[in-house]
Formats: C-alpha cells, structure tokens, sequence
C-alpha cells in the first residue's frame, strides 16, 4: 500500500474515532502511532516520545495555561460581571442593548482569557438571568452569548490562534496584531446583528430600560478599570514591543492576580477551583497538540501534502480559489467536528498547497478561525450552544440554533470582508514587523 493510501485510510480511522467521541488528542495520537507503525516501525518510539516532549517542553506554548489561568481569576474575582455592567452602561436604552452588552462583554473577556467556551460560559451566567427578566425572546437572549463567546477564538490572546501558529510555525505575536481588527468588525457586526433583529421583530426585546446617567456610567467604568487596564497592558504591550506574546501572557497572568488579591477574592476554595480549571483546561490543549504533531509527522512520511500540492498544480487552481475550497470546506465540516480537530487535520495537509500558491499564511490563519467560529454555533455539534444550554437548560435546542442564524450571517459578511480587504487582517502585524 502506498503513502497516500495510508494517509487516506488513516483519515478515515480518525474520523471514525471522532464519531464515537474519542477525545481528539487521543485519536490523532492513535492514528498518528499506527500509521508511523505501517510505513517506519523504527521510527514509533522516537517520533511518539519526541514529539510529546517537544510540546510539553515548548516555550511558546507557556502561552496557554498562563492565559486560562488569567480569565480564571477574572470570573473568580468578579471582573467579568463588572465589565458586563460598563457595557450595558455605555449602550444605553437603545432596544436590545442587554444582548448587545454581553456580546461586547464578550469581547472583554476574550481578550482575558483567550476561550470561546469559557467566554460562552462566564456571560451566560451574568448577562442571561438579566434579559430573561426583561422578557428577551429566548432566541436572542442565548444567540447573542453563545455567538459573543466565538470571539474568543479570534480576539488576542485566541487559543485558536495560538495552535494554528505552533501547526504552522507562524509567528503567533503576527497572528494575534492579525485578530484584533477583524475581532474588532465581527464585534461591530454582531452588535448591528441584534439591532436588525430587534428593528424587524420588537417583541424580542420588549422593554428598554432608563437611561444610565453619566456618574453611574464612570463608575461601572472604573469598575471595570482592572480588566480593561490588563487588556490594554498585555495588548499594547505585544503591539509596541514592549514584550512577546508570551511575556504579555505573564505580565497579564501576574496583574489579573494581584486584581484578585486586591479585590479580595482569593480564599482557600477560589484558589483550589482556579487552578483545577487551569490544569484541566491546559491538560486538554496539550494533549490536542501533542495528538496533532504526531500526525503532522505521519502525514509527513505518506507524501500526502505533496501529492496534493502537485495535482492542485495540474489543475491549474489559483491560490484564490484554492482558499475559496478551503473555507468551504471548513464550513462544512465545521457542522460536525470539534475546530482544534479540524485545524489538526487539514492545516497540515493545505499548508504546502497554500504556500506554493504565494498565500498570505497570517491572514488565512484569520480567515480560518473565523469559519472555525461559525462551526462553534452551527448544527449539529454547535459547542458554544451548549454551553448556553448548560446555563438555559428549559430552552430548547431548537429554539437557540434559531436565534443564531443572524450572527452567523454576520461572521459570513466578516469573512467576506476580510477576504476582499486583506488589509483588515494584515495591516497590524506589518506595521508591527514589517
């Protein structure tokens, strides 16, 4: 059997194992150490331990845990709610303006912690019991959390952002200056989402509430001062170059404790549920990454990507179109597996395709999370809506999958934008690096 033989059944055994909910890592571990197994049995026990250790010992990737660690302490400290309160505070009275506030809210936060879930997660718990008691439609009360928690997978610091720059060995600082602008729209465009929706259909957000005034509004500001100023310190940090990713992930990590400590937030339990969050939620990532560079080296010894690149080359595709059929596909299969396994699986395999094609790599990247988003929202797998379940378990399914269709309609218009403007995903990081 040859290479690409393997490498096709190898992809089909994943799948399989992804369909009876074998965790990702494993899987790809699995497939990786058979396939090696089949084409360079010698080479198991090297790659395998090689490659585990190499992740684990990888400084770059200090960057996950130190921010899962940062948007921990910013539930446990309350930071989250605060922000929530100076977002409902600044939009006012306008019809929909709680479902705008946890989008923005969601935004916030994102930028803490870097998690769509745990975005999804921490402002459905605020925002939520606030819309259902002014009479929200259920539609839009949980489609707005649960397409506000997406962000975080492109906002800076994005996990997602961060395994698609260690799969590519792109810089991950070029990636995260390349989220903050298109992170920036797809917030604007959720935000004008909810106010299509409440101008089409008022019933959904029947009441508006009084007008905040100017000294509550300062004051639900400097509320939320603590997490506004270590998004702005890690953030601007990275864009002046004052430090890297991964410093700013330290210096955010050590500010967002020592807001804890200052608000008093820290007890005995806080402190044991903080870093049993932080371990289990790292322990995941690290083994999705290491599950996914032992397949990156088996799809490495079939010659699959090669085989690719050469017949896209006789096909005569551009590097337009090739992109077109990728995202496409992302879309797709986005509707059924979990977004690290998709990164895992295809980036490795459309990278030299894409490469050989003259692609911008860092704005593909974006261009990338943002399809991974819309996958966190569609059905029937949908992670993010059922996180909001979690938190709305009497709404039904049904009913939520409806209320996101004008967000995800929005992210399709995001994708159309950056894809015609490149420019809103790369002026940053040129600016930056040159």
């Amino acid at each position: 059997m040859d290479g690409s033989s393997i490498a096709l059944l190898g992809f089909a055994a994943l799948l399989l194992l992804l369909l009876i909910r074998v965790p990702v890592g494993l899987a790809m571990m699995v497939v990786g150490v058979a396939g090696i197994a089949a084409i360079r049995p010698e080479a198991v026990v090297a790659v395998l331990a090689g490659e585990v250790f190499g992740v684990a010992s990888r400084y770059s990737l200090t960057i996950l845990p130190l921010f899962m660690l940062m948007g921990n302490l910013a539930v446990i400290s309350g930071m989250s709610q605060d922000l929530y309160q100076a977002a409902h505070s600044w939009l006012g009275r306008v019809r929909g303006s709680l479902a705008s506030a946890s989008i923005v809210a969601c935004a916030g936060f994102s930028a803490l912690s870097g998690s769509s879930l745990a975005a999804a997660l921490t402002m459905g718990r605020v925002s939520l019991p606030e819309m259902r008691r002014y009479r929200y439609a259920d539609s839009l009360a949980t489609g707005a959390i649960a397409a506000g928690g997406t962000l975080g997978f492109l906002i800076p610091p994005s996990a997602g952002l961060v395994i698609y720059g260690i799969i590519t060995e792109e810089s991950i600082g070029r990636l995260f200056m390349a989220g903050v602008i298109p992170g920036i729209l797809l917030t604007f465009l959720f935000v004008l989402a909810v106010w299509i929706v409440v101008k089409r259909d008022p019933a959904k957000a029947p009441h508006t509430l009084a007008p905040v005034v100017w000294r509550d509004r300062l004051g639900a500001t400097a509320r939320a001062a603590w997490i506004l100023g270590i998004v702005v310190v890690t953030i601007g940090g990275i864009y002046a170059g004052v430090f890297s990713a991964v410093e700013a992930a330290a210096v955010g990590a050590l500010l967002t404790l020592v807001a804890a400590l200052v608000r008093r937030a820290l007890n005995r339990d806080s402190v044991n549920e903080v870093v049993r969050a932080t371990l289990k939620a790292s322990g995941t990532a690290f083994l999705v990454l290491s599950g996914a560079f032992v397949f990156k080296v088996f799809l490495g010894f079939t010659g699959i990507a090669f085989v690719a690149a050469e017949w896209v080359g006789e096909q005569g595709f551009s590097g337009t179109q090739v992109v077109m059929l990728v995202l496409a596909m992302f879309i797709v299969l986005g509707t059924f597996l979990d977004g690290f396994a998709m990164l895992v699986l295809t980036v490795p395999l459309v990278q030299p395709i894409l490469e050989s094609l003259g692609v911008d790599m860092i704005w593909f990247g974006v261009m990338i999370v943002i399809t991974l988003e819309m996958g966190l929202i569609s059905p029937p797998v949908g992670l993010n809506i059922f996180v909001v379940k979690s938190v709305a378990p009497d709404v039904p399914v049904g009913t939520m999958f409806r209320g996101i269709v004008p967000f995800w309609l929005a992210m399709l218009a995001a994708l159309i934008l950056i894809g015609l403007l490149p420019a809103l995903a790369t002026v940053l990081p040129n600016a930056m690096f040159g």
